[in-house]
């Protein structure tokens, strides 16, 4: 099987139950940002290969095992948003749901037990891991964006966009744990003087 199929050529892609729309439609511009997000999120993992991470929530309990459990998640969130709400295939998916929040929710209290006490904007930086989770942050709020602007649009799932906010807050804590972990003080926002 060839990877190319020249079926996109004319600028138009395929939803999952065989309905074509454009590739600048907004369901594809959330899904696709979607797929960016978990780029970024492998940017991190391939980043984080020494040193001991921090303490994480089941399934693994580590850092680089909580992030396959959310790449894997994004993976289903696409699929979620690749698939209309009255498709015909809606029944062979598995949605996100209230369930999904919840389990990232008791992750990101999970982390920050192992983060600093938050005061306040910090620079985002520090590790390579933790610099690439705060981009990965910054990528799931542009994400979440992309999925409020295709709901004035169409209907989707409700439980995306609540989901894609607590993606942001947990990289958010992940990366500030990681520095944690590395040793490293986080640098806050010093607002600027007035003249």
């Amino acid at each position: 099987m060839k990877l190319y199929t020249r079926t996109g050529d004319g600028g138009s892609t395929g939803l999952y139950g065989a309905d074509r729309v454009s590739k600048a439609h907004a369901r594809v511009e959330a899904y696709g940002t979607v797929d960016e997000l978990n780029s970024v999120i492998g940017l991190a993992r391939a980043h984080h290969t020494h040193g001991q991470p921090p303490t994480g929530p089941q399934p693994g309990g580590t850092l680089d095992a909580d992030l396959e459990y959310l790449q894997n998640a994004l993976f289903d969130l696409g699929a979620d948003l690749a698939t209309r709400q009255d498709s015909p295939y809606a029944k062979n998916l598995s949605r996100i749901d209230a369930q999904d929040t919840a389990f990232l929710e008791a992750m990101i209290d999970r982390y920050q037990e192992d983060a600093p006490p938050f005061t306040g904007f910090v620079h985002p930086g520090g590790t390579p891991a933790a610099a690439s989770l705060q981009i990965a942050r910054a990528v799931a709020r542009r994400a979440e964006r992309e999925v409020i602007r295709l709901a004035q649009e169409e209907a989707i799932n409700p439980h995306v966009q609540v989901y894609l906010n607590r993606v942001s807050d947990l990289l958010f804590v992940m990366a500030r744990a990681a520095n944690q972990a590395a040793g490293l003080s986080e640098q806050a926002w010093t607002v600027k003087k007035r003249r």
